[in-house]
């Protein structure tokens, strides 16, 4: 059965389901109690904190109100406010819960329809959330534990790790724009082991210079380096005579390259590491091998759907990952006419 339907949710609803809507805040969280007729039996909102002695003060409050009122059954409702629903929603999936989420548009828009009023209120929040709740208007978050947890974290690490690497490659490209534009021209890439070999050991064109052309192709032959030869040392050397970078301030340009220099191998590294600490995780996976057989789909697209979807298991329809993913097929048509389908935006 497909559970995921509106009708399969207000179904899921019953005369023994204690409906909690709950207004997520960074440290206080606001909850009331309704039954399935939207009638409240909380004659407050109740206040707790973000820790574990406010999610246990929480959930007797709401037990105590599950057994006054003859309740088996709690769905707890809320908004995915950033990250500050994860504790909560981890602790309430832990005690057996099964926490859902209603969308922060279909909330705004509920309460003005309400109230006429789209200030958020610590009192009227819980309520609305509660009445979409009830009303179907929900999704069930998922929260992903063992492998999938590894590899949605791992993939996160990877993303954060691939966006410092782009802001100090942007840095470096500011620095060769202000004290040695002609390096692009001898290199046009930053990750030419021969051009970052000389920049660390002379950064500035004066200090390749002084090198000069042998200087510079020692340093290659003592590190055994292949395809670098005195004809690139002499190119290297020309861009730096005929260099119009700026000769301001050369101690703190040298400086600031190393700096940008060693922040980027330490990236590049970590970069590494979490590349193979992914595919060791992946291996896990029972059908991860069918999703690396696609042309063109690698590794990191692979990890990257993962650590989305999570199980894939879990959906029923595939379109519920058409959903999902954003791709939805939708027709456009109305009366006699029939338009073409598309995707859903």
């Amino acid at each position: 059965m497909n559970c995921n339907t509106q009708n399969a949710k207000i179904a899921s609803i019953t005369e023994k389901t204690l409906i909690v809507g709950i207004d997520v805040g960074s440290e206080i969280h606001f909850a009331r109690a309704f039954d399935w007729r939207n009638y409240e039996y909380s004659k407050k909102p109740f206040e707790f904190s973000n820790n574990e002695a406010g999610f246990i003060n929480f959930k007797a409050w709401m037990e105590d109100l599950a057994e006054r009122h003859g309740k088996n059954v709690v769905i707890p409702g809320m908004e995915p406010t950033g990250h500050y629903w994860f504790a909560l929603g981890k602790f309430l999936q832990d005690n057996g819960m099964k926490p859902v989420h209603v969308n922060p548009h279909h909330v705004k828009k509920s309460k003005e329809m309400d109230d006429n009023n789209p200030n958020k209120n610590d009192r009227m929040d819980p309520k609305t959330i509660a009445s979409l709740v009830n009303e179907g208007r929900f999704s069930y978050p998922y929260i992903p534990t063992g492998i999938y947890a590894e590899i949605r974290n791992l993939s996160n690490l990877r993303f954060q790790t691939q966006e410092e690497i782009t802001r100090i490659k942007n840095r470096i490209a500011r620095w060769f724009s202000i004290y040695f534009p002609e390096y692009k021209d001898v290199y046009r890439s930053l990750q030419t082991v021969s051009g970052i070999m000389i920049l660390k050991k002379a950064p500035l064109p004066a200090d390749i210079r002084s090198l000069g052309a042998d200087g510079v192709n020692k340093i290659w032959r003592e590190a055994k380096l292949r395809g670098a030869e005195m004809k690139r040392a002499k190119t290297l050397i020309t861009a730096a005579e005929h260099s119009v970078g700026s000769q301001e301030a050369p101690k703190s340009a040298r400086m600031e390259l190393k700096n940008l220099l060693n922040d980027y191998d330490v990236y590049k590294e970590r970069l590494g590491d979490l590349l193979q600490k992914m595919q060791e995780k992946l291996t896990k996976i029972p059908y991860v091998d069918k999703h690396m057989e696609i042309k063109g789909i690698g590794l990191i697209t692979v990890s990257g759907f993962i650590a989305e979807v999570g199980d894939i298991s879990r959906f029923d329809n595939p379109k519920q990952l058409q959903k999902l993913a954003g791709y939805a097929i939708v027709d456009c048509s109305s009366g006699k006419h029939q338009g073409e389908s598309h995707i859903s935006y």
